[in-house]
């Protein structure tokens, strides 16, 4: 069928290109992406980065790094079925090199073209509070000055957000301070993952989302497990709740609702890898539990 925007919205649901890295066991990048979006009813097309074993924080692993050539001729080739204009999103997150991000980049370019009402939703993974950042050098350079100019959508942790904007986000005022600086560099909807405000109640956490002029956070329970890929279910979650909704508070508790109950979930089997499979009526049909404050 053709591939007209006129015609699409008559016969297409939401559909994603999700551009990340791929572990045969357990759940990170698309391995951890994909499931997710699909429950929620979203046509998921994943081009995968790597294809590894499983995630790279066991210390050991086997697998192919993906050649950027051979990632980009994957691309090229759905292009080649004049697939672009079905796509609502492009979706990437951990970019392992400078290439790899120019192959995105590229592709984001040849959908918005096939489609100006596609977005960009990047998931600017530098590091984190406890770690610091663990990406190379190259990495963060490319992501401010690159990526995120040409992103609608990102959605960095705390530390994250305050590396590329070069600030310090601490509380709430400063936090928006660093998202408003943030969304000057270029997208018009950041989520702040992994809030953790100097005055917050113990054992809780946030995430905040701003869009134009409104700021939303939702508090929970910060539970005692550190869990990859945890942060790969979240941006796709929101992304995908945004794409469905056009509604940044309602798409903010629903991911936090979902996610809160996936890590909980995951922390309760005792096991490493998060417990996507068993947790998916928690996404498909959040419980919304927590309650989402407009702070601006």
């Amino acid at each position: 069928m053709g591939s007209t925007a006129g015609a699409r919205h008559t016969w297409s649901v939401t559909t994603i290109l999700s551009i990340q890295s791929s572990v045969a066991y357990g759940h990170v990048g698309n391995s951890a992406a994909v499931f997710p979006m699909q429950r929620l009813g979203v046509e998921v097309w994943p081009v995968h980065t790597v294809h590894f074993s499983n995630h790279t924080g066991y210390g050991a692993w086997r697998g192919p790094l993906l050649a950027a050539e051979d990632v980009r001729e994957v691309i090229t080739g759905m292009g080649e079925r004049d697939a672009f204009g079905e796509v609502d999103a492009v979706l990437s997150g951990y970019q392992g090199g400078t290439q790899i991000g120019d192959v995105i980049l590229g592709a984001v370019e040849q959908v918005k073209a096939a489609n100006p009402d596609a977005i960009y939703a990047c998931d600017p993974v530098m590091g984190n509070a406890k770690s610091g950042c663990f990406v190379h050098p190259d990495i963060p350079v490319l992501l401010r000055e690159r990526v995120v100019p040409k992103a609608d959508l990102i959605t960095p942790n705390q530390f994250e957000l305050g590396f590329l904007t070069d600030t310090e986000p601490g509380d709430l005022e400063s936090t928006l301070a660093s998202v408003d600086a943030a969304a000057a560099m270029g997208p018009s909807t950041v989520l702040v993952t992994s809030v953790l405000q100097p005055d917050r109640p113990a054992d809780t956490i946030e995430m905040l989302a701003v869009h134009g002029d409104g700021a939303w956070m939702v508090r929970t329970e910060h539970l005692p497990i550190k869990v990859n890929g945890s942060g790969d279910v979240t941006a796709a979650l929101f992304t995908t709740h945004l794409l469905q909704t056009g509604d940044p508070a309602l798409a903010l508790g629903r991911t936090a609702s979902s996610v809160w109950d996936l890590v909980k979930r995951t922390l309760d089997s005792g096991r490493r890898e998060l417990q996507l499979v068993q947790s998916q009526e928690q996404i498909a049909h959040p419980r919304m539990q927590f309650e989402v404050e407009k702070v601006r």
